[in-house]
Parts: structure tokens; C-alpha cells; sequence
């Protein structure tokens, strides 16, 4: 997500993943947002979709036309565990990186370590890859609520109806 606002913004995203048709979005949200909109700084990058290729971390703003981004970096993991410092309610939705390769799972992990160590908070995670990684670090106990719907939790939040959840209040 965040190479779609990179990208928005008018920065050099390499080969990395992301969603053209939602650049006018991303610059309204950009816009909306100002400086609450938190965005990596760093991010793991690598020529290769590949746990095995060689991959290395750069500044957000000089990320290579030939690579991809795979993975926020270190420091990106230590500013968004400041950020959630104090957070009473804390919505996760999606894994920071390529977490099922081990070389590019270091940003999911950090994230997940801050959420579950956030004392007096409400902590959400919404997405089946974002529990996987809470339950595979064995986090998921730490959490409030674990949903593996997503795009349903998401959903849910904006205020929209849920098929599943309306049948369930019509009985």
C-alpha cells in the first residue's frame, strides 16, 4: 500500500508492487491527511521476487528503478513503534512485508512486538496473513480481537452492512 502513496507523491517506487488505479486516491488521502499519515522511511529491497536473492534497505526516496520493495526497514520499524507508543485503539491490517520469506518478514514481526507489548490498548488485528503472523510469532493471546476477514473487518469499520452479520441480526 504504502508504493501507491509513494508513488502519489510523485517518488521513484522501482518494481515494487502497487495499485495504479488508486494514485488520485492516495493524493486526496495525502491531502486530507497532512502529517498524520505515517509512511515508511526505510524499506528492504531486492531485484528478485526470491528469499534467496540478494537484497539490501534504502531511504524510501531513493528506492532503485529495478527493484521492489519487500519489506519496510529498520527504522521504519523503530518510528512506527514510536508512533504506537500511547495508542488506546489500534486497527492492524496486513503484514508489512513479504512475511512468509524469512529475509522480508523482519517488518511484520517488529510491528506485531510493538501492538502486542502496547499496554491499555485495544488491539485489532483484520486479516488472515496479519493473524498468521500474530499466531505464528505466538503473539495471538496479547491481542484483543484476531479476525482473519480483512477486507470484511475494514468493511465493518467504514459502516457498511455484512451479509453475514445481518443475517445473524434478522434471527
Amino acid at each position: 500500500m504504502a508504493y501507491t502513496f509513494f508513488k502519489a507523491q510523485g517518488r521513484e517506487v522501482g518494481i515494487s508492487l502497487l495499485e495504479k488505479d488508486k494514485i488520485d486516491l492516495a493524493k486526496s488521502l495525502l491531502e486530507k491527511a497532512g502529517d498524520k499519515l505515517v509512511l515508511p522511511i526505510d524499506n528492504v529491497v531486492s531485484r528478485e521476487f526470491s528469499n534467496d536473492a540478494p537484497f539490501h534497505t534504502v531511504d524510501s526516496n531513493h528506492i532503485p528503478a529495478d527493484e521492489e520493495g519487500l519489506d519496510i526497514g529498520p527504522a521504519t520499524v523503530e518510528l512506527f513503534t514510536k508512533e504506537l507508543q500511547g495508542a488506546k485503539t489500534v486497527v492492524w491490517n496486513g503484514p508489512m512485508g513479504v512475511f512468509e520469506m524469512s529475509n522480508f518478514a523482519k517488518g511484520t514481526i517488529g510491528v506485531c512486538e510493538a501492538i502486542a507489548n502496547l499496554d491499555d490498548a485495544t488491539t485489532i488485528i483484520g486479516g488472515g496473513d496479519s493473524a498468521a503472523a500474530a499466531m505464528d510469532l505466538g503473539y495471538a493471546d496479547k491481542f484483543t480481537h484476531i479476525s482473519t476477514g480483512g477486507g470484511a473487518s475494514l468493511e465493518y469499520l467504514e459502516g457498511k452492512k455484512l451479509p453475514g452479520v445481518e443475517s445473524i441480526s434478522d434471527k
